[in-house]
């Protein structure tokens, strides 16, 4: 089957064809039909296997007829992370080249003066991600009544992130009368719930069993010591294995950071990207990674889900995640496009539940990948600062010496303090005046008077 099969009009075919496509994937295959007849739609696909293209695609066609108008959007895609949204929207701006459509991003983490601009302009489809749309609306800027389209991407990364609630508020501001369409790489049963109650009658789709992994990529787990020796093998694997561009997950964003410095002192060309950035300088890096600025980078679960990052030959979980959906995301940013692709996993004992937890979850034994270190450097302990040069010490003078010294001088304990040492700190008059002891030289206070003294 070719794109040509699937419906879509002469001027979306000439944007995919040059772009490079003119087979479709099977999610692709099943999914633009179905959409093209507006059906609501449930699509389960593995990650990798062009779930994008197949909304956006019969999205344009969809949207080529028909008019927007100021701050009413015709159609609506949420999305979990802003990575992802900016992706969908690079998708739309290639695909619609040759389509008058609008599009705005509505993402946290940037002003929000040209998104409302956008807003205020009319818009054809509006990429959010849950957080800054719903803001918008509570301030009066956007209004959902117009919008008879609405895609709900990587689902259930939006149920991890604690979104539902924030979808199903959404949700209940669109026309009843909407498409709603729901991708997802797996199916657990609240994103089932929400299907039930938000879709009417919804075609299911699903090219893969849920949370299963790429046949491309070839797995393996490395058990290693302990975590303080991860350092070390993961150097190895990256000197070892023909690394071309890989990246490394770890489940803190403190670790994602100490581990990018630590790859940049041996040498190896590695960025970081995690939660605890700005927009601006996350989408800095990546860029960074895909330009080949860098060819390693380290990652939070922020750049797990939907990335599309061309030729990532390794994926490194430097922690085993945590939620073992997440173990078929992150690995999922290799062997993408029908490319090959390798995957590590290092396993330290306090990570065996979490291993036997994705093993469970995708049914299959993940290969052990035993790592020989032999002779290579030792593991790496935290850099300490070299300590400043203490100044030598005066030599104590002797016991019988130090007898000799005459010990200082203290107030007594009737209020009136010692005489001070001869000439220090007196001015020149109090060295030629000397007071004689008990009487008093000054000026009589005219308080007390004669007869007083």
């Amino acid at each position: 089957m070719k794109f040509a099969d699937l419906g879509l009009s002469d001027e979306l075919l000439n944007a995919v064809i040059a772009k490079g496509y003119d087979t479709p994937t099977p999610i692709q295959a099943q999914a633009i039909p179905s959409v093209l007849m507006m059906k609501d739609l449930i699509a389960i696909a593995q990650t990798g296997t062009g779930k994008t293209a197949s909304f956006v695609l019969p999205m344009i066609d969809i949207l080529a007829h028909g008019r927007r108008r100021a701050m009413m959007p015709r159609s609506l895609i949420l999305e979990p992370t802003r990575e992802l949204a900016a992706q969908v929207a690079e998708n739309f701006e290639a695909y619609g080249k040759n389509h008058d459509l609008k599009m705005a991003l509505l993402i946290g983490g940037v002003q929000m003066g040209d998104q409302v601009k956008a807003l205020n302009d009319g818009v054809d489809v509006l990429i959010a991600t849950p957080g800054r749309l719903m803001d918008l609306f509570e301030r009066g800027k956007i209004l959902l009544t117009g919008c008879d389209l609405l895609v709900i991407d990587e689902a259930d990364r939006m149920l991890d992130m604690g979104f539902i609630p924030d979808i199903e508020t959404i949700c209940s501001k669109l026309p009843t009368n909407r498409q709603t369409l729901l991708f997802s790489a797996t199916m657990p049963p609240p994103i089932k719930k929400l299907a039930d109650k938000f879709l009417s009658n919804p075609k299911y789709i699903e090219v893969a069993r849920p949370a299963t992994t790429n046949t491309n990529i070839a797995q393996h787990k490395v058990p290693v010591a302990s975590n303080r020796v991860k350092r070390e093998v993961l150097r190895h694997l990256l000197k070892a294995d023909e690394v071309q561009t890989a990246m490394i997950f770890c489940n803190r964003k403190t670790t994602v950071r100490e581990l990018a410095k630590s790859l940049q002192r041996h040498g190896f060309a590695a960025g970081e990207i995690h939660g605890d950035m700005d927009q601006s300088a996350r989408i800095a890096e990546l860029d960074r990674f895909k330009d080949g600025g860098i060819n390693i980078l380290c990652c939070s679960d922020v750049a797990a889900r939907g990335l599309d990052v061309k030729g990532v030959s390794h994926v490194f979980n430097f922690d085993t995640p945590w939620h073992p959906d997440d173990y078929v995301h992150r690995i999922g940013r290799t062997g993408r496009g029908g490319a090959t692709g390798r995957a590590f996993t290092l396993v330290a004992p306090e990570d065996q539940e979490a291993i036997e937890n994705v093993e469970k979850l995708t049914g299959a034994k993940i290969p052990v990948y035993t790592v020989d270190l032999g002779k290579a450097e030792k593991p790496e302990r935290a850099e300490r600062k070299p300590r400043a040069a203490k100044e030598p010490r005066e030599a104590k003078a002797p016991r019988e010496e130090r007898a000799e010294k005459p010990r200082q001088d203290r107030p007594k304990r009737d209020g009136t303090k010692p005489p001070r040492a001869e000439s220090r700190g007196k001015s020149r008059r109090e060295e030629e005046e000397v007071d004689e002891p008990g009487v008093w030289n000054g000026p009589v206070p005219s308080f007390l008077g004669v007869s007083a003294l």
